[in-house]
């Protein structure tokens, strides 16, 4: 990664050092698609090994295959630049989450861009694939 997004990141973790209710991930060079193979890769090897039976393959146990299976599922996926996909991105977690869309380029996306989606989410119902 470039020098300036590598003192980026750290000062972003200087100064949200004392939350700890929340978590940021940054996903650089990150496709769902490819986590979601490398997951399988990793499951047929435990399961050649004996590590795993086929029964323990379940939504749960693929979960802990997954880069970080620590991850709750996003509740809401805001989507900069107009483009309204999800562009391969959180494929497994993203099943069941909100998504809103905003014409704004994330590096303008202003704090009232990102109450805007808040609010959206908060009227919304979740039904969750029902």
């Amino acid at each position: 990664m470039p020098d300036f997004l590598c003192k980026t990141i750290e000062e972003v973790e200087r100064e949200t050092s004392g939350y700890d209710e929340f978590r940021l991930n940054i996903a650089v060079g990150y496709g769902g698609r490819e986590e979601i193979i490398d997951a399988i890769k990793k499951i047929s090897l435990d399961l050649k090994d004996g590590k795993i039976t086929e029964d323990d393959i379940n939504e749960e146990n693929f979960r802990k295959y997954l880069y970080d299976g620590s991850i709750p599922d996003p509740d809401l996926i805001l989507r900069t630049s107009g483009e309204e996909r999800i562009s391969n991105f959180l494929l497994w977690q993203g099943a069941y989450s909100e998504l809103y869309f905003s014409d704004v380029y994330w590096p303008e996306l202003r704090k009232i861009d990102f109450l805007r989606a808040v609010r959206s989410y908060q009227t919304r119902q979740r039904r969750f694939g029902v």
